[in-house]
């Protein structure tokens, strides 16, 4: 089974149709699916360098303060505890990864579930080809607000075109990357998924 899509191309006229495959279009929407990707993604992408000193780590002396017994004060060990004007902190963060496991079957279903709800709610736009024969972003800017792309990632195949890529560098909310990189993140936080012919070739036959 297959629903077909319109190709358009930077003019924004029709130059033909295709096939988009139900095994990676057109499955149902699960947004507990989505989400749990887009935690993974942002989880795995954390510095995860904030850090607090605990007592071992602060510099002072570690002489007892006053003597165990007989000063009516409560009993002290050391004037680097957490009770004391510049001392340790408990239970602080320590340098570690956020990074949890999540299988391959979900993130590969997570990706082709992100595809379908766009192809769903009318926001995939299929493209002839992502080139420009200027790197000019003005002249690509004119093009994409034409097809009324404000926010868009536009996923082309393997080999980005290098004019089209650098002229669309500076435009604000809008995102190219090669089919490799498509990802459920960038794929949800953009309006408008646009893919190349390319593209959905090489998606396909890497999902299906």
């Amino acid at each position: 089974m297959a629903m077909k899509a319109t190709i358009k191309n930077l003019n924004n006229e029709t130059v033909g149709e295709i096939e988009l495959s139900d095994d990676v279009f057109g499955l149902p929407s699960r947004t507990d699916l989505l989400a749990r990707m887009v935690n993974w993604q942002l989880a795995k992408r954390r510095a995860g360098t904030h850090k607090t000193k605990t007592i071992s780590e602060i510099s002072g002396t570690g002489k007892k303060p006053y003597r165990q017994k007989g000063t009516g004060r409560a009993r002290q060990g050391s004037m680097r505890s957490a009770q004391f004007r510049g001392g340790a902190t408990i239970f602080g963060p320590v340098v570690r990864s956020h990074e949890h496991d999540l299988t391959k079957k979900v993130r590969k279903l997570a990706l082709k579930t992100a595809l379908s709800t766009k192809a769903a709610e009318g926001k995939l736009l299929v493209l002839d080809a992502a080139s420009a024969e200027s790197h000019k972003t003005k002249d690509l800017a004119a093009r994409l607000a034409t097809m009324g792309l404000s926010s868009a990632l536009i996923i082309d195949g393997a080999n980005l075109n290098e004019n089209f890529a650098r002229a669309s560098r500076n435009i604000p909310l809008i995102d190219v990357l090669p089919e490799q990189g498509a990802n459920v993140y960038d794929i949800l936080r953009r309006d408008t998924l646009v893919l190349t012919r390319n593209a959905v070739e090489q998606l396909e036959a890497r999902l299906k």
